[in-house]
């Protein structure tokens, strides 16, 4: 479902969400529901995302989706005229916009699904990123789903298939429930990152 927002940016509609899932005793029923919910909850939220939104800066030198060549970082990842600007290490004090993070979850749920349910040939390099709030959304709205139909096409013994995920060596070792409930866990930190920033720019904006 797709609609405008008042300042004419595009909006993305709720994925669906099965509630019945919430009701099976099973380990992926467990995690799908999760899953679900938790994208149901986020998806809502960027349905009403702004332009103005996604590329705030909450603090000096936030990492951002800038155009090629304008990059402020030694590292960036993107395939395409939009680049992530990627911080010198996991432990980096850089804040992240919007943006940055919906780039981030996007690249995420794209090299778990290319390594689980695709080819297993293409990494996260080859993600092709935007810095426009309408494509950004869409394109994590693709991988997401992506991810979420490949997970529930899963036999439910599926849960514990170990080595069904190839992206990591942990991956490669783990049942594929635990590989679900991590980017489960993803999703649910950077989706509460999102909304915090989209509520600080609205509180400080004066924006609805």
């Amino acid at each position: 479902m797709v609609h405008e927002t008042a300042d004419g940016q595009t909006a993305y509609g709720s994925p669906e969400f099965d509630w019945s899932i919430l009701t099976v005793p099973t380990a992926l029923a467990v995690v799908r529901g999760q899953l679900g919910f938790s994208w149901l909850e986020l998806s809502d939220r960027l349905a009403t995302l702004t332009q103005a939104e996604l590329e705030w800066e909450p603090g000096p030198d936030a990492l951002q989706v800038v155009r090629r060549g304008s990059e402020r970082t030694p590292r960036t990842l993107g395939a395409g005229e939009w680049v992530m600007e990627w911080p010198e290490g996991p432990d980096s004090p850089q804040p992240r916009t919007v943006a940055w993070l919906v780039a981030h979850l996007t690249e995420a749920f794209f090299e778990r699904w290319e390594w689980t349910f695709g080819p297993h040939e293409r990494r996260r390099d080859a993600v092709t990123f935007s810095g426009e709030v309408g494509p950004a959304v869409d394109g994590l709205r693709h991988e997401v789903e992506r991810w979420r139909a490949g997970v529930d096409g899963l036999p439910e013994d599926g849960a514990f298939t170990v080595g069904l995920g190839q992206a990591t060596e942990i991956d490669a070792q783990a049942p594929f429930a635990h590989l679900v409930a991590h980017m489960n866990r993803e999703l649910v930190h950077h989706g509460a990152e999102i909304m915090v920033l989209q509520d600080l720019y609205r509180a400080t904006h004066g924006t609805d």
